[in-house]
C-alpha cells in the first residue's frame, strides 16, 4: 500500500483587485504590482485546503507550496506553512517579469520537472488578477498528465486514482482519474483552515536565501540547525528553460488597459416596455460596464 502522496500546490500572490487605483498599470501594459496590496489568491487557498485534507487522511503525505513571483511572494509560502504545508518553493527571477499565462505555465512546469516525482498538483481555478483559468490546465498539458477542472471535493483517494466532484454551471459531476493528476479547485470548495499557532511559531523565521541576505536581524545560526526554515529559492537558470519562452518575450498576451469599475446606485429610471425601451436599457448597462 502506498505510504502517502507527494502533493504540489500552485499558489499565487495577487494584487488586491478591490483597491485598483490610477497607478495600477505600467506604461508597458503590465500590472504595477508594487502599487497594490498583495494577498493570497482566494481560490488557491481552497486548493491548499483540499491538499491538506488529503494529507490529514493519508499518513506520510507531503504538501509543497510552489509560487512564482518577486521576492515578497515568499510570504505566500510562509502562509502555507502556517496552515499545514510541509515546505515551499519560490520561483523568482527578473526573467519572469511580465509573464502571461503561457509563459507562467511553462516556467511552473519546468520547475516541477526539476522538483522530481509527484502524485498530485492542485491549484485554484483562476487568479483574481486575470480570471483566465488557464495556468492550471496549461501546466497539465506541458507535463502531459491528466487534469480535472472545477473541483470542489475529493470523494476517494486511492494509490492509483482519485475520485472527485466537479461543480459545473448546470449541476455536479463525479469523475475518476488516474495519478499523476492535476486538479483546479473552485471557490465552492471548503475554505482554507486558519493559521495554526504552533506552526506559526515554528515557521515565523522561515526565509529564502535572498531574504536572509537582506535581513537586518542576525538569525543566520538558525538556518543550519533548523533546515526546515529554509525556503527553497529557484531561478530561471536552474529550471533549464528556453529564455525566449519566459517573461515578456514568451508572452503573446498583452494587457491594454486596467480600470476599476465601481457600481453605484442611481435614481430609478422608468423604461418603456417596447423595443426602444429595451434598447435604452442595454445601452445604459453597456456604458456603465455592467455588461459588455
Amino acid at each position: 500500500m502506498k505510504k502517502g502522496f507527494r502533493i504540489i500546490v500552485l499558489a499565487k500572490q495577487v494584487p488586491d483587485t478591490r483597491n485598483v487605483g490610477k497607478d495600477a498599470m505600467k506604461a508597458d501594459g503590465t500590472v504595477n504590482r508594487a502599487a497594490l496590496p498583495a494577498i493570497f489568491n482566494p481560490e488557491d487557498l481552497n486548493a491548499l485546503e483540499l491538499a491538506l485534507r488529503i494529507k490529514d487522511n493519508n499518513p506520510g503525505t507531503t504538501v509543497t507550496l510552489l509560487t512564482m513571483g518577486p521576492g515578497r511572494a515568499a510570504e505566500i509560502v510562509r502562509e502555507g506553512l502556517y496552515r499545514g504545508a510541509d515546505d515551499g518553493v519560490l520561483l523568482t527571477d527578473r526573467a519572469f517579469a511580465g509573464s502571461d499565462t503561457l509563459a507562467t505555465s511553462y516556467a511552473l512546469a519546468q520547475t516541477i520537472k526539476v522538483m522530481g516525482e509527484f502524485d498530485l498538483i492542485v491549484s485554484g481555478r483562476q487568479a483574481i488578477d486575470g480570471d483566465t483559468a488557464q495556468v492550471g490546465p496549461q501546466v497539465a498539458e506541458k507535463l502531459k498528465i491528466n487534469q480535472i477542472t472545477y473541483v470542489e471535493e475529493v470523494l476517494q483517494v486511492d494509490p492509483d486514482f482519485l475520485v472527485v466532484r466537479r461543480r459545473l454551471d448546470n449541476g455536479v459531476e463525479t469523475v475518476k482519474a488516474p495519478l499523476p493528476l492535476l486538479l483546479t479547485v473552485n471557490s465552492s470548495a471548503p475554505n482554507c483552515r486558519s493559521r495554526n499557532a504552533k506552526l506559526l511559531m515554528r515557521y515565523k523565521q522561515a526565509r529564502t536565501v535572498t531574504e536572509r541576505q537582506e535581513a537586518a536581524e542576525d538569525y543566520l545560526y538558525l538556518y543550519d540547525s533548523r533546515p526546515f526554515l529554509n525556503i527553497l529559492e529557484i531561478t530561471a537558470s536552474e529550471i533549464f528553460a528556453t529564455p525566449d519562452l519566459l517573461g515578456l518575450s514568451g508572452s503573446p498576451t498583452k494587457v491594454k488597459r486596467i480600470e476599476n469599475v465601481v457600481l453605484q446606485a442611481k435614481d430609478a429610471v422608468r423604461l418603456n416596455t417596447n423595443d426602444e425601451g429595451i434598447h435604452d436599457l442595454m445601452k445604459e448597462l453597456i456604458e456603465s460596464h455592467v455588461i459588455g
